[in-house]
Parts: C-alpha cells; sequence; structure tokens
C-alpha cells in the first residue's frame, strides 16, 4: 500500500491504497442493497472448545461466535464465509466492546479477547477476530494438504542465492499458487485483502450492537484500523494504533523492516558480548560475521532438530523471531550454541512457536491483494540488494545478482487496493504508540504516523514490538485505558523511560 501527502492545499488528506470500500450509498449501512441480512444477523455465543484446539486454553470466561459475511461485498447475494470472534464480557459498568488485532497481516486473534481481558474487561468486552479465510474462521484457505503442511519448512528466509537455487524458489512459487487455486478457488483467494477484512470488522461491530468502533492495532493491525477509520469515518469511537508504520509506504518496506531488524541484532550482540560464552563473540562489530560462519554450514548441511533436520532459513528464522523483544534473546543464545554443538532443538522450536504455515498462507494473500507487486526478477533483485545493504546479517548465503519472482507474481487475482485521497478531517483524535527501539517498525515511521492522523504520540524507550498492554510499561498503558474509557486524549508528548 502506498500513501503519499498531496500537498499544502489539501493538508487533511492523503493517497492511501486501501481502495473504495464500497459503491453507492454510506459504506456498511443497512441501506447498501443486499446487506441488511448482515448488519441486521443476530449470533450465538457458545463455549470456544468448539472453534479452535485451543479453545478450552482461551479460559472459561471466553465465549465464541461465528459472524456471516459475503466473499465478495460487491456480490452480497453469492457465496458466504464466516469470521470467528472471541469475547470476554466486561466484569462492570460496560461502555461497549473493544476490538482488538495481534497484526500480522493474517496473525490468528481469538487468543486477543484473553490476553487483553485483565486490563480492558472492566468496562469493555473485550473481542478478538481469526481473519476471513483463516483459524477458526469459514471456509479457510487452503493451499496445502495436512502431510505437505507438516512437511513444509515455516521459514520465509531464502538462502540459496545461485542460479539453480533462484529457479527452483521462483518454481516452488508458482507451484504453491497452483495448489492454492486447486484447492480454495480463485474467488476467497481474490477476497483477503485489507479492504475485505476491514468491512468484515465493520460488520464485527454492528452485530457485537455498538454504534461506533473501539480498536487497538498492533503492527499491520494499525494498517488495518486505518482502512476501517478511511472507509467508515463516522464509525470511529476510539483508536490506538501501537507499532505501526505511516501512511505514505507500502504495508511493509522489506528494506526498513530487515534494517531495523539488523538494529535489534546489534543490541543482542552488544548484549550478549558482556558474557564470555557469548556465541556472536565479545565484539559487536564481529557479531554478523560470526553469525555466518555457524550459520553457512547449514546450508549444505543441516543439523538435527526433532522429526526433521533444520535448514539455514529455518535456523535464520528462528534468530528473527528472538529479536523482537529482549524477552527473546536468551533464546537466540541457546539456539546458536545449540548449533555449534550440532543440534537445531532450540531454534526450531522458535520457528513453529511464532509462524505457523496458515499464518504466512493469509500473510502472503493479504499482501499480495494490498499490492503493488514486482513485475520482474530485476526489480526483484534491486530490492533484494536493498534488503542486504541495510540487513548484512540475513546475507549468509552470499548474493549472486537474481532473485526469483515471489507468490504474489503468480496470485490468480489483481490487488484490491488503489490509491485514493484519506481524508483525516472528520476523524477523532487517534493515539499513536511506539517504542523507540523496535526492531520491526521504525520509530521515525510512527512519529509520522502520528502527524499524518493529528493525533499524539507515546514514545516508550524500548527495544519491543508492541508495546500497549504488552509488557511492563505502566507510563503507557495508563493514559490509553483513559483515552479508551474517556474519550480524552493525552497531551502529545509523553515521553516513557
Amino acid at each position: 500500500m502506498y500513501v503519499r501527502v498531496i500537498g499544502a492545499a489539501a493538508a487533511m488528506a492523503v493517497v492511501f491504497a486501501v481502495g473504495t470500500a464500497c459503491t453507492g450509498s454510506t459504506p456498511g449501512s443497512t441501506n447498501d442493497t443486499g446487506l441488511a441480512k448482515y448488519y441486521d444477523q443476530h449470533i450465538t455465543w457458545s463455549p470456544c472448545s468448539g472453534f479452535t484446539p485451543d479453545g478450552p486454553q482461551l479460559g472459561p470466561d471466553i465465549e465464541c461466535a461465528r459472524v456471516l459475511v459475503p466473499i465478495d461485498y460487491d456480490l452480497p447475494s453469492g457465496p458466504t464465509a464466516q469470521v470467528a470472534i472471541s469475547r470476554h464480557r466486561a466484569r462492570g459498568d460496560r461502555i461497549g466492546s473493544v476490538v482488538l488485532n495481534p497484526g500480522g497481516p493474517g496473525t490468528l486473534g481469538l487468543r486477543t479477547a484473553t490476553l487483553g481481558a485483565k486490563a480492558l474487561g472492566d468496562r469493555f468486552d473485550v473481542v478478538g477476530f481469526d481473519p476471513r479465510g483463516s483459524g477458526a474462521s469459514t471456509p479457510r484457505i487452503q493451499c496445502l494438504t495436512p502431510e505437505e503442511n507438516a512437511a513444509m519448512r515455516p521459514d520465509d528466509i531464502e538462502t540459496d542465492w545461485t542460479p539453480a537455487g533462484v529457479d527452483a524458489t521462483e518454481r516452488n512459487n508458482r507451484d504453491y499458487v497452483a495448489k492454492c487455486i486447486q484447492r480454495t478457488g480463485t474467488q476467497l483467494l481474490g477476497r483477503l485483502g485489507t479492504r475485505e477484512t476491514a468491512r468484515d470488522l465493520d460488520l464485527i461491530r454492528a452485530v457485537l450492537g455498538d454504534p461506533k468502533l473501539t480498536y487497538v492495532g498492533y503492527s499491520y493491525g494499525t494498517r488495518l484500523g486505518a482502512a476501517y477509520a478511511q472507509a467508515f469515518p463516522d464509525r470511529v469511537r476510539a483508536m490506538v494504533l501501537d507499532s505501526g508504520e505511516p501512511l505514505d509506504g507500502p504495508v511493509i518496506d522489506m528494506a526498513k523492516y530487515y534494517g531495523s531488524m539488523q538494529r535489534a541484532f546489534d543490541a543482542y550482540a552488544a548484549d550478549c558480548a558482556r558474557h564470555r560464552d557469548c556465541p556472536v563473540g565479545t565484539d559487536p562489530r564481529q557479531a554478523t560475521r560470526v553469525l555466518h560462519t555457524i550459520l553457512r554450514p547449514l546450508l549444505t548441511r543441516p543439523v538435527p532438530a526433532g522429526d526433521r533436520p533444520l535448514t539455514a532459513g529455518e535456523a535464520l528464522q528462528g534468530v528473527l523471531d528472538g529479536l523482537y523483544s529482549p524477552s527473546g534473546w536468551p533464546g537466540i543464545t541457546t539456539g546458536l550454541r545449540q548449533l555449534r554443538s550440532g543440534h537445531g532443538d532450540a531454534l526450531r522450536a522458535t520457528v513453529e512457536r511464532f509462524d505457523t504455515t496458515e499464518d504466512l498462507t493469509l500473510e502472503n494473500a493479504t499482501l499480495c491483494l494490498d499490492g503493488p507487486r514486482i513485475p520482474n526478477r530485476a526489480e526483484v533483485a534491486t530490492q533484494q540488494q536493498r534488503i542486504f545493504a541495510a540487513a548484512p546479517f540475513l546475507a549468509i548465503g552470499g548474493f549472486h545478482g537474481q532473485a526469483p519472482l515471489d507468490r504474489c507474481a503468480f496470485w490468480p487475482a489483481p490487488p484490491t487496493s488503489t490509491p485514493h485521497t484519506f481524508d483525516v478531517s472528520n476523524l477523532p483524535p487517534f493515539v499513536v504508540v511506539a517504542a523507540t527501539d523496535d526492531p520491526a517498525a521504525t520509530y521515525d515511521g510512527n512519529r509520522l504516523l502520528a502527524n499524518q492522523l493529528h493525533s499524539p504520540l507515546i514514545t516508550h524507550h524500548g527495544k519491543q514490538h508492541g508495546v500497549f498492554l504488552v509488557g511492563d510499561a505502566p507510563c503507557v498503558d495508563a493514559p490509553v485505558l483513559h483515552y479508551l474509557t474517556t474519550l480524552t486524549p493525552p497531551p502529545g508528548g509523553i515521553d516513557c523511560r
């Protein structure tokens, strides 16, 4: 998604690539042709055990339901889907519902009702949801059979940059999309972008009985929140956007993202270097080189790890997953020490805890539909060079000037997001939250996001991705909770150290 400010005369507007939410009357109104049956539906709450294998773990106070949505909002009488939602009822004097989105794109969200209940559950029903096509929502995307899923490495870090490796990766990407088409069909695959998820979010709001949406979004969830506000500006009560990106860039700028991860790796290396047995050495300036010496042998000789060997790409993904918060640094140290001993169990466990093939499938679909796409290998190679320049710790396999077309190049439907004006003049103030050393979203980007939305920024001095309710940050939590409860935004420039 691309956005740009369009001049001083239109300072209250930005160009936002989410696409017009609908045609005709007010988006999502029950007067929209064919949509009344969706907005007027009554849902049935029940225990979550029938929704997900983790249902009992959500706790006895969490209940689940499914919301009927059209797969294609332009064809409301056509095929339908169901979006699974979870709820923790308010313990006290209820204000309404607050919907949480953990990011992704595509991260499953039923569990967020449990995670947010302690802090938000006094005055709000706390609601989470699995995005359309994933988790307990139906129909689910299916690209691989259960057997293929079990055999597939849940890493998305390419390491073989030889011409043969590039050809093989591109062939695998083409074959993967072909299986998606065969097993899921093109209609659902073409309606999994942010535009449709924002419209699903409005149906969730309606069936919960809330005239306006109260929303907390993390990471990609900030882009989803902005898309909702663009489509339904008169239905926003309050929004908290935590650890996001400005409205003048793609959903994920890979060079900036991995550049942030390089800084996080450097911070890990500096902390690790204080210990004699640090696996990346006692000189942080050499840590990238030492990491390469540890991981490079796995390019040709994966190490044992559970029921299948750990590859170089999977090991690198395990390191990346551990960089999202300093709490993950000990796991990186343990994992790299194990690799020196010829075993990969710790890094394998990290990857499987953070990444699932289903999450990655919906992430792929969303990114492909939110566009724009890179149409040829030359442009992909240029982007890859930018990534390695920003994050040299990733380049364990060298680079030969070629890169494969990704899955989006073969996606069977065009992007559903197109640039158009996003007017922020009629929105209530949001609250933007950011960590100064976020490993996945730059602080400067969040500061720009706050400026674009004319909203206050709460700064947390820390190294985590996601701040509000995520860690021990009462200086952040208190003013955000006050805002959600009273609709009084905090003064700009809160600086939490």
